[in-house]
């Protein structure tokens, strides 16, 4: 199965770096139109299905890429983003101030849970989208398929795809309706593109609406 990770595109929240997690913005005018550049840029991958976080800002990114595809998007919850607890809207800055003790051992990586700010534990997510992946590859095998996620949900999927260990995930980024593709035979998982953000390219010339 070639696996396509799209992040969403942008919303209100990400504009402004404000942490979001499972609080529920639409995409913002920026992030519709990087919509629709996803996909032109997919309509020639010949997906077989696509798959979504129940987010709002990933089904309508999910959305425009099934419709140029011909195709209907089914939601995993598996994919939803990390609960980020207390730390939802604020910025860098004020986590850092409020919350110091816990981005200390999150930074550091010692303890990658949010569970005291009521949130939820990254080891948490990767193991709950690893085990949607690993369905997708049985229920695809031998096709293309898209899933429209988030940040940290894309970053705990490459890291286990690459051997990595969790706490590697912040020598990693995955931009805004940024593309990376897995490739899954059996056992074996290649990273065939990381954090692709070529079809974000202004738009002239290449028969996109602005």
């Amino acid at each position: 199965m070639r696996l396509f990770l799209v992040r969403h595109g942008e919303t209100d929240y990400n504009r402004r770096g404000l942490a979001l997690g499972r609080h529920d913005p639409p995409l913002n005018q920026t992030g519709q139109r990087q919509a629709r550049q996803l996909a032109q840029a997919l309509r020639p991958e010949g997906l077989a299905a696509i798959y979504s976080s129940p987010l709002r800002r990933c089904l309508q990114t999910a959305e425009a890429i099934a419709q140029a595809c011909g195709l209907t998007v089914t939601v995993l919850p598996e994919l939803i983003e990390m609960d980020i607890g207390q730390a939802e809207g604020l910025t860098y800055a004020q986590v850092r101030q409020r919350y110091p003790d816990i981005l200390e051992r999150w930074l550091g990586g010692q303890d990658l849970s949010l569970a005291p700010l009521g949130g939820e534990a990254l080891p948490q997510v990767q193991e709950r989208a690893w085990g949607a992946v690993c369905r997708l590859a049985q229920a695809h095998p031998d096709q293309a398929v898209a899933v429209v996620s988030h940040n940290f949900v894309i970053l705990s999927l490459l890291v286990r795809a690459l051997g990595l260990p969790l706490a590697s995930f912040r020598r990693l980024r995955h931009g805004l309706a940024a593309i990376s593709v897995l490739e899954l035979e059996g056992e074996r998982v290649a990273l065939l593109r990381l954090n692709d953000t070529c079809h974000l390219r202004p738009a002239e010339g290449r028969g996109l609406p602005p």
